[in-house]
């Protein structure tokens, strides 16, 4: 997908879930007591905001992140403050999360500032130039302010749903003392509907990002497509391997914030559980080779993150751009 696409896709799909937010929510203010209303977008946004502005507290108690000091990893702090200069962003703070599973993600907040963390399990499963192309895919999400778009963008959904469960939960209330709840009970289906119509808006808008910040790291890194790909091809095996692991099944909380991650570990496929010891480049084509199913559409619909055969192909074609 070229840069044009990528950007004309994260601007129309931006465009048509504030679009359809905006116009669903004029009608129920036109319909219903705007001043209750309010009251509950007010507490929704007020509450995500609040969110936000903790959340990298929260993900660092979850996911066991400590701030990493240059005299404790030198490699690893000199590999995010190049990057990053080359990235044209002010350096984050680096952090190592102690999870079982390879992966990264990038996060912050106004009061917190922005962070890049890598897992242990990354560092020990990764090669150096497979954790630099990581690093690069994690430092495109901040400069492209993903947390920060992605932050206001989930907003949309969460007032809908809020609007369309209290508005059932009144029109039982109404109907139990023999008032009129039908109208409340038709607003409140159509906003829940809305919110499962605007939720795989943003879903896709996820998706599209990946890409993105995939792009980002081919652009920085001498390579990068082929260390991404073979640093994907890896997190993904890794992490299908894991996930059926005892330790994984008590990992339960990894889910919490997987958003965050460059790999969704839900989605790992369960063909490529035993390529763990193939070469990079021939596990890459395995992973590669495999045929995009139904099932497959179905479940990349559902996550943040793109298909992982899909995405291995794009950054095919990010190198063949880049050597013509």
């Amino acid at each position: 997908m070229s840069i044009w696409k990528l950007r004309a896709s994260i601007i129309g799909t931006l465009a048509i879930i504030i679009g359809l937010s905006t116009l669903f929510f004029t009608i129920i203010l036109h319909l219903l007591n705007a001043l209750n209303l309010t009251t509950v977008v007010l507490f929704v946004v007020i509450f995500n905001f609040i969110q936000w502005l903790i959340a990298p507290y929260l993900i660092n108690a979850i996911y066991r992140a400590k701030e990493v000091k240059p005299s404790e990893n030198p490699k690893l702090y000199t590999m995010v403050e190049n990057l990053s200069r080359k990235s044209g962003i002010k350096m984050p703070r680096v952090m190592i999360a102690n999870m079982p599973i390879p992966n990264a993600f990038a996060y912050g907040s106004p009061i917190a500032g922005k962070r890049v963390a890598v897992t242990t399990e990354l560092l020990n499963t990764l090669d150096d130039e497979e954790v630099e192309a990581v690093i690069g895919h994690e430092l495109g999400h901040l400069k492209h302010h993903d947390v920060q778009v992605m932050m206001f963008i989930s907003i949309l959904p969460a007032i809908f749903y809020y609007i369309g469960y209290s508005m059932l939960l009144s029109s039982m209330y109404r109907r139990s003392s023999q008032d009129e709840g039908g109208g409340a009970a038709v607003i409140g289906i159509a906003a829940l509907a809305l919110y499962w119509i605007l939720t795989l808006f943003t879903l896709y808008l996820s998706r599209v990002r990946e890409y993105y910040a995939d792009r980002h790291s081919a652009s920085i890194i001498d390579e990068g497509p082929r260390k991404l790909r073979e640093g994907l091809a890896k997190i993904v095996t890794a992490a299908e391997k894991k996930r059926h692991s005892s330790m994984m099944k008590k990992s339960s909380n990894l889910n919490s914030f997987k958003a965050l991650f460059i790999s969704d570990p839900d989605t790992s496929s369960a063909d490529v559980r035993q390529l763990a010891y193939l070469q990079d480049s021939k596990l890459v084509e395995r992973i590669m080779e495999r045929k995009i199913t139904t099932f497959d559409r179905i479940q990349e619909a559902l996550s943040t993150h793109p298909n992982i055969v899909k995405r291995l192909k794009a950054l095919k074609e990010l190198e063949k751009e880049s050597t013509t």
